[in-house]
């Protein structure tokens, strides 16, 4: 999963390029400003249904901070009756064990084919319910989930195993058998993509899945289940559950009969999850969590490349990435030059309605998310920092918050050490090259990396320095 750090922020970037390149915004994509909302239920065993409990909980649009619609709360009862349900439809015999590996493949194509045709509406839906601006959803989100199923999809008759010459009067082969039940919770920056992700290789593998979704933003990935019914995956082997985490994803991390978790999220839940799971079933465990990355920029950097990529590795998805280029190191020979063009860049970026396609930022995803944000902007402020830019809410409606840039930056600030998960740029002045790297390796976190230089010596050795699962 670390080198998915790499693939999003360029496929985004390649994605938004030509979009912007050879589009034209008001006839390839249509967007609705106020999508109807077709499923704000349980999605198990291809039927919708209400929560056991009756429960039900508010999403809410960012930009103005009103409700949408109520959603169905999942909790442990549901997620008994959709394992249950997944259990059925992967027993031995069963239609989803029985098909061609071709056919799995043929099905992820099939919802790809789906999710095409709908593109426009899940981009607004995807807008409405979370805040990235149209123009980014449509371009990069659902460009990306479409090619996510289909890789997968050609992938789902491709995995197999060996015969094995051992010594001996002996035939010995391997098989690769699907898991089980997946347990697969996801996050709320990048909906369509991260449902994409898990049920991609998941489903072409002959896995069943009982899905959570992010309570912040449910309404698209479960606008994929009800495709994923349509697609003609059979009864059972997709169970699409909204909730909370402390219930509904407790009850997943926990339960006996899951076979294997998945989670994208913050490391705190990471380290519940991964203690659930061993306090039940051993279950397997896979976890892609928080990120405080460095970014690095050398002297002999073209600089007009390095402030611009910077400004994206930071500030893309309202800075709500999990590899997001959140500690930047300047070499001194440059550093004034760099912050100037920073702070220029950054008031230079548009805000305000994401479905407004001049703009390039929309709300952060709730108020809990903003409140958060500009708590830890207060610690950059009283801790000593220099507030270069930004640094406050944007209006007085929805969860807005200005492009911001801080310099004069000191690695034990709040704002250095803990992930902001917003539009918080940190510029920090580096002059020895041996110090960068303690410097930059002193981080709990461990996700990505980046080397801005024109010497692939120094692109070299930094790389294999930096202590994180993807350097680019």
């Amino acid at each position: 999963m670390l080198s998915s750090a790499r693939f999003i922020g360029r496929s985004f970037r390649q994605n938004l390029g030509r979009y912007a390149r050879y589009s034209n915004y008001s006839t390839v994509a249509k967007p609705q400003p106020n999508p109807d909302i077709f499923h704000n239920q349980v999605f198990i065993n291809n039927e919708w249904h209400d929560a056991v409990s009756g429960k039900t909980f508010p999403t809410v649009n960012p930009s103005t901070g009103d409700i949408i619609c109520h959603v169905a709360e999942g909790d442990k009862a549901d997620v008994d009756i959709a394992v249950n349900a997944a259990k059925e439809a992967f027993r031995f015999g069963s239609p989803w064990r029985t098909i061609d590996a071709s056919n799995r493949g043929e099905l992820l194509n099939r919802l790809a084919d789906l999710i095409e045709r709908d593109r426009d509406y899940l981009a607004s839906l995807e807008t409405f319910d979370n805040g990235k601006p149209f123009h980014v959803a449509h371009a990069g989100d659902l460009e990306l989930t479409i090619k996510c199923y289909r890789y997968y999809a050609g992938w789902a008759d491709k995995n197999h195993g060996k015969t094995i010459p051992v010594n001996g009067d002996y035939f010995c082969y391997t098989r690769h058998e699907p898991v089980g039940v997946c347990g697969q919770i996801i996050p709320w920056n990048f909906p369509l993509l991260m449902q994409a992700w898990k049920l991609g290789p998941a489903l072409a593998m002959g896995n069943v899945v009982v899905m959570k979704l992010a309570e912040q933003t449910p309404l698209t990935g479960l606008y994929v289940a009800g495709l994923c019914k349509e697609a003609g995956f059979p009864p059972g082997v997709v169970n699409v559950i909204p909730g909370y985490g402390p219930t509904a994803g407790a009850a997943i991390a926990s339960h006996n009969d899951v076979d294997k978790v998945a989670f994208t999220g913050s490391t705190e839940i990471g380290k519940i999850i991964q203690k659930a799971a061993g306090d039940s079933n051993l279950k397997r465990v896979t976890l892609e969590l928080g990120g405080k990355s460095p970014l690095i920029v050398m002297n002999d950097a073209d600089l007009d490349y390095a402030v611009e990529q910077s400004h994206f590795a930071l500030f893309f998805n309202q800075g709500q990435c999990c590899c997001a280029g959140s500690r930047t190191y300047v070499e001194d020979g440059i550093y004034d030059e760099f912050v100037e063009r920073t702070i220029k860049r950054a008031e230079k970026r548009t805000l305000g309605d994401p479905f407004d396609p001049n703009n390039e930022q929309g709300p952060q995803v709730d108020k809990e998310q903003m409140d958060k944000i500009l708590d830890l902007i207060d610690s950059g402020k009283s801790e000593g920092a220099t507030l270069a830019a930004g640094g406050n809410r944007y209006g007085d409606k929805g969860y807005f918050v200005e492009p911001t840039v801080f310099t004069d930056v000191k690695e034990n600030m709040r704002i250095a050490k803990e992930e902001i998960f917003g539009p918080v740029m940190q510029v920090m002045k580096f002059s020895d090259k041996d110090e960068l790297v303690e410097r930059a390796n002193d981080s709990m976190y461990g996700l990505a990396a980046s080397v801005f230089t024109k010497d692939i010596d120094k692109a070299m050795m930094f790389s294999q320095s930096l202590r994180a699962g993807t350097v680019w």
